[in-house]
């Protein structure tokens, strides 16, 4: 026979005495929350009237504590703050948003309005809403990708005197560059033409030169690059 078949039950004999004994001779679970539920406690004469001035709109502790002590409450505050009538600690507030980035501003205001979610142009309005210069300057940099997106370089003179109109300094410094060559600016504007071949292949070159680098001399480089070119 084992201790569970021989053991006292704690349905039927009091073991107070040994309380772990309980989650041994315990035959579901069910019976233990019995014995933990059964416990009377100091407060429960307390527990209407708490619910009473908890729905009167009372629910701060200290106050309920001094209220039933007058009524022979004794234990400690901490005991009342257990109540489940009493929220344990208030409400946090909802939390501040997140400011977005200066590089995450800076896309928005250079990318396609059409591309833009529905979240991200609502916090450019709001942000252009508080700036008048930022709104002008977003204005003009989108004039500026249009041109170059289809090849509009008739519209480049006009675009710098739009630009003079408005105290944009960094934008004007941008301006004062363009007119310094403003021939070639305006026929990379207009021409269907560009260097990123040439580009692409000078990058090729550097990697190559990279990898021989301390190895191998400028006859072995000339080599390699025209055996990339056949």
């Amino acid at each position: 026979m084992t201790a569970r078949e021989s053991g006292p039950s704690p349905a039927n004999s009091t073991w107070t005495a040994r309380p772990h004994a309980g989650f041994f001779y315990a035959t579901s679970v069910e019976e233990l929350l019995a014995v933990t539920l059964s416990r009377a406690s100091m407060l429960d004469k307390h527990k209407p009237y708490l619910n009473q001035r908890f729905n009167a709109g009372c629910i701060d502790a200290a106050t309920l504590t001094t209220e039933i002590r007058e009524q022979g409450y004794l234990q400690p505050t901490h005991r009342l703050s257990l109540h489940p009538a009493i929220p344990r600690q208030p409400e946090s507030p909802d939390p501040a948003p997140v400011p977005p980035k200066i590089n995450g501003v800076t896309i928005w205001i250079v990318r396609n309005p059409e591309n833009l979610t529905d979240e991200d142009e609502q916090r450019l309005n709001a942000i252009l809403m508080r700036c008048p210069e930022l709104e002008a300057t977003r204005r003009h940099v989108g004039a500026f990708v249009t041109m170059i997106r289809d090849l509009r370089g008739d519209r480049l003179r006009e675009w710098i005197d739009h630009v003079g109109a408005d105290n944009l300094p960094a934008l004007r410094s941008f301006t004062t560059g363009v007119k310094q060559d403003l021939a070639a600016v305006t026929a990379g504007l207009t021409q269907p033409w560009n260097d990123g071949p040439i580009e692409g292949t000078v990058n090729k070159i550097k990697i190559h030169k990279r990898t021989m680098f301390g190895r191998a001399k400028i006859d072995l480089l000339c080599k390699r690059i025209l055996l990339l070119a056949t």
